[in-house]
């Protein structure tokens, strides 16, 4: 007889950047138990054209999903920023990651941050090292991800993870 091996979702989350964008990729199973499966950074050179990063960002992005076919995707709502241009370059690519995960039939979820911050920490107005803590408590993790980058992503694929598992109830984005 035939053992059947327990489901696992997979869980990316992505933290958009121009220069860097953070991709986190964690495993859930029934039991609820949170597994980090890696993360890493998609970088792009500041002396490129807009548009030359935005495809490698697109690439890049695209041979991972190919490669890893997550069930699940999250990237953080933009909510708003005191530097317009990094805002419209964040945007950009905010739509092409969309764009992409969408041609890859990958279901998305878009957290602000206050929702992301109440998921994870129980504070919407948590800093980014409360963030970080209560993300290495709940993935089991000795030390902080690095870069920044990364430990956003992470914590947005635990958002997703708990969102579709029902850990941390859900919540209105």
């Amino acid at each position: 007889m035939q053992t059947l091996h327990p489901h696992r979702m997979k869980v990316l989350g992505i933290d958009p950047g121009l220069a860097t964008t953070g991709l986190g990729l964690i495993e859930a199973d029934e039991r609820q138990k949170l597994t980090v499966v890696e993360w890493l950074t998609i970088s792009t050179p500041a002396g490129l054209p807009l548009a030359d990063r935005l495809e490698e960002i697109r690439s890049d992005l695209l041979r991972y999903l190919q490669e890893h076919r997550p069930d699940l995707a999250v990237v953080e709502r933009l909510f708003f920023s005191t530097n317009v241009k990094t805002a419209f370059d964040v945007a950009q690519v905010r739509g092409v990651i969309l764009l992409t995960l969408a041609e890859q039939g990958i279901a998305c979820l878009e957290p602000n941050p206050l929702t992301l911050k109440s998921c994870i920490t129980g504070d919407g107005h948590a800093d980014k090292r409360q963030m970080q803590d209560m993300i290495c408590r709940m993935l089991d993790l000795q030390e902080t991800p690095k870069p920044d980058d990364a430990a956003d992503a992470l914590a947005l694929a635990v958002f997703g993870a708990l969102q579709q598992t029902g850990i941390g109830g859900r919540v209105d984005m």
